[in-house]
């Protein structure tokens, strides 16, 4: 018998309950067990107006406050950020120690997090965290946003925007470049062609609107060339991923994108389609996806969660993860 895939519950409060009974009812949680709590489960299905049946249920985490089920839909709780977290540092562990074979999380909300006093600010770094205790030393990371069109990675994520910008080194965007590669050819693509873009309107232009391009991210992608990654750029970061997006129309000239801050990454691979949208941390010993929506807040427990960005997570990992 395979080793399962295992599915977090996400924030009890938000849509992540919701978007899993859903994919459930579909016939998508096939050698699927979710790391969560029963109750809470129950609840998303009565939402969504769903008949009672059981998920696959992990044996949930101990220590998970007994009234998650009754906390009110959408509102920020220390409970429920700690029931979240609880739940991913499980899941996690049973990865690691190849009790199943890789970790599909449903949303989460990072001030329940911090209201909870995790001290990280969401999924990425405490997989993180996690993962550099069970192998002894500290793992670099990176998250990708992906869809069929689209592959992004990122050098920073959830930080202000000026201190992402006073983050950025060059030995940081050479080793998220080295990540992409190295992770990009894990996924089968033998000769990975990444795209860099810029900080900067039109990659700096030469200098006149700023120089990082030409003290940072030059530097990086020339000395990425030199280990023989096919890294080019910058590029202006308004261009770049129409560039690289890969359509029947028009494929795409590059494998993936590195973007230098969150929402210059992010924002073209959602406006392709949240609903196809797929998380993945890069550089982990293990498969984790997830979907590329947060919780919802204004709409959980009204039964309007929409599982496509979900199914996309969970095809995602069986494929980077098969049985």
């Amino acid at each position: 018998m395979s080793l399962p895939l295992l599915l977090t519950m996400g924030d009890p409060v938000g849509i992540g309950p919701e978007i899993i009974v859903r994919a459930h009812a579909a016939g998508a949680l096939d050698e699927v067990l979710v790391v969560g709590d029963p109750a809470v489960l129950a609840r998303a299905q009565a939402a969504c107006g769903l008949p009672p049946a059981a998920v696959p249920v992990w044996l949930p985490p101990g220590g998970l406050e007994p009234s998650l089920a009754t906390l009110p839909w959408g509102r920020v709780d220390a409970r429920a950020g700690a029931a979240a977290a609880a739940c991913i540092t499980a899941a996690t562990r049973e990865v690691l120690a190849g009790r199943a074979r890789a970790l599909v999380t449903a949303p989460i909300h990072k001030e329940a997090l911090a209201a909870a006093g995790l001290g990280v600010p969401g999924h990425t770094e405490l997989l993180q965290s996690l993962a550099s205790a069970h192998v002894g030393r500290p793992l670099p990371v990176r998250m990708m946003l992906a869809n069929d069109e689209l592959r992004v990675v990122l050098v920073t994520i959830h930080m202000a925007l000026r201190r992402a910008i006073e983050a950025l080194d060059t030995p940081g965007i050479l080793e998220t470049i080295v990540i992409t590669h190295e992770a990009l050819q894990r996924f089968g693509i033998a000769a990975p062609r990444i795209a860099v873009a810029g900080l900067n309107p039109h990659a700096g232009e030469g200098g006149l609107f700023g120089d990082e391009e030409i003290r940072l991210i030059t530097p990086a992608i020339e000395a990425a060339c030199a280990r023989g990654i096919d890294a080019r750029g910058p590029f202006a970061p308004d261009t770049v991923f129409m560039r690289a997006r890969d359509s029947a129309a028009r494929p795409g000239e590059f494998d993936a994108v590195v973007a230098m801050t969150h929402d210059h990454g992010l924002i073209p691979v959602k406006y392709l389609g949240v609903e196809q949208g797929v998380n993945l941390t890069l550089g982990l010993p293990l498969v984790r996806t997830s979907p590329d929506h947060g919780t919802a807040f204004d709409i959980a427990g009204r039964g309007l969660a929409d599982p496509a960005s979900l199914l996309a997570a969970l095809r995602m990992a069986r494929r980077l993860a098969p049985g």
